[in-house]
């Protein structure tokens, strides 16, 4: 139990009335009485709100959030006094997370209920957890608030930002999937599996034409062909210390996860299975699988998951895949590239070409661009951009030993990876090179 601002108020006058005495000694019994009526009622406001708890809060709030994206919690207040109450209310959010909009300062008729709401917005992914509501209940004369905190866990898992892939999957049903920069090229009558016989028309080349079909029909009918179903499609994700890197308020690593979330269902989309392989920190797999389904799957196996301070070992990482992987698939190495890791990560290279088709999708740091795009207005500024030269140089060295190497390779801002592998992967899958 605090005093309110009315209260100090009160007896600030009280004193004031007190020091006035000695100028006026006559009115003595006039202050012991006004003094005797402030403490009495001072006490009568503070039992308003003493004894048994008559507040009930309840907290609503999605066990899975979207990092970088605000979501609504609701709070529930029960007032079971016999009288109006005012109260402030503040809810100890996680540090894990943003919030708007608290704390609250509400009014509850007697006997009755309301539902307030503030927001939060996930910046670290990971499982985290709401322990316990704060409030302050006014007294009914506003003299006093009554501090109360109310144990109330709600568990929450802060996932990758999967709102690619809603917006894939609600502009494929329009196909309108040039909005979001995916270019998908269905070459008519090309590709591996056989689709559907149709009419012939003017285009189709002769080894389209299926002749026997054409002999019962008495007209021309071609084959259609589709791009090849079931095959497999494993990530490897670089985990190391680079990947924590950041450009914007997400982490390279987060930008990582965005895009293996949106090529995960894009894939199995196309029929295809996809699985997950991670090194150079917490190490986990998944076997590739086929089922709609196992994005969920993928989803719940990664969001928890952080980069470490380790370097990156691809020799290591490519023997186990091949320990692990016997199938012929597509494999998607994501990772931070520097100059200096071409010396060990061409030859995992050759380790994984030996069986797989390999795309290497390395991100750029937007800094180094955005440093080479201001003006040079000294010294100073001269020398970083001088350093930041000698440094893309480098980088268009290590990128030319690779593209050597015969491997599939992509290096694009962090922003563009999720939209810029799924262009490839499509690619790869109309080429038939898988």
């Amino acid at each position: 139990m605090i005093p309110a601002l009315r209260s100090v108020w009160l007896v600030l006058a009280l004193l004031i009335l007190a020091i006035a005495l000695g100028f006026y000694p006559d009115y003595g019994g006039d202050w012991k009485l006004f003094a005797y009526v402030i403490i009495g009622v001072l006490i009568a406001d503070a039992f308003t709100v003493m004894g048994k708890k008559q507040v009930k809060v309840e907290r609503k709030v999605m066990h899975a959030l979207s990092l970088g994206s605000w979501a609504n919690v609701e709070l529930t207040l029960h007032n079971r006094y016999r009288y109006p109450i005012k109260l402030e209310i503040f809810d100890h959010v996680p540090e894990e997370l943003e919030y708007e909009e608290l704390p609250i300062t509400v009014t509850i008729p007697s006997r009755n209920w309301v539902k307030l709401s503030y927001r939060v917005k996930p910046i670290v992914r990971g499982p985290v957890a709401f322990e316990k509501v704060q409030f302050r209940v006014f007294s009914v004369l506003g003299l006093w608030k009554r501090n109360i905190v109310q144990p109330l866990v709600s568990e929450v898992r802060n996932y990758p930002n999967f709102s690619s892939v809603m917006k894939y999957s609600l502009l494929a049903t329009d196909q309108r999937l040039n909005q979001m920069g995916i270019l998908k090229k269905r070459r008519r009558g090309e590709g591996l599996d056989f689709h559907q016989l149709r009419e012939y028309r003017d285009g189709d080349s002769l080894r389209q034409i299926d002749w026997k079909a054409t002999a019962r029909t008495n007209k021309l009918i071609s084959r259609d062909y589709q791009e090849e179903r079931d095959q497999q499609i494993i990530f490897l994700v670089d985990c190391g210390r680079r990947m924590l890197a950041h450009d914007d308020k997400l982490s390279h690593f987060d930008h990582t996860l965005n895009a293996i979330l949106l090529l995960s269902h894009v894939a199995l989309r196309q029929g295809d299975a996809v699985g997950l392989m991670t090194f150079s920190g917490d190490e986990r797999w998944i076997p590739p699988r086929k089922s709609v389904g196992n994005v969920n799957s993928i989803l719940n196996s990664i969001y928890d998951l952080q980069p470490s301070l380790l370097s990156p070992d691809y020799s290591r990482a490519a023997t186990e895949l091949m320990k692990r992987q016997k199938r012929r698939a597509l494999i998607v190495l994501i990772t931070n590239l520097r100059d200096e890791d071409t010396d060990e990560l061409i030859p995992a290279l050759h380790i994984m070409r030996k069986r797989h088709l390999v795309l290497l999708a390395s991100m750029q740091e937007t800094a180094i661009n955005n440093l080479l795009n201001k003006d040079v207005d000294g010294f100073e500024s001269a020398l970083n951009h001088a350093s930041a030269q000698h440094y893309l140089g480098y980088r268009r060295d290590a990128h030319q030993r690779i593209d050597g190497a015969g491997v599939l390779y992509t290096d694009v801002i962090p922003q563009d990876l999720p939209i810029n592998i799924v262009n490839r992967y499509l690619e790869v899958k109309s080429s038939g090179q898988l």
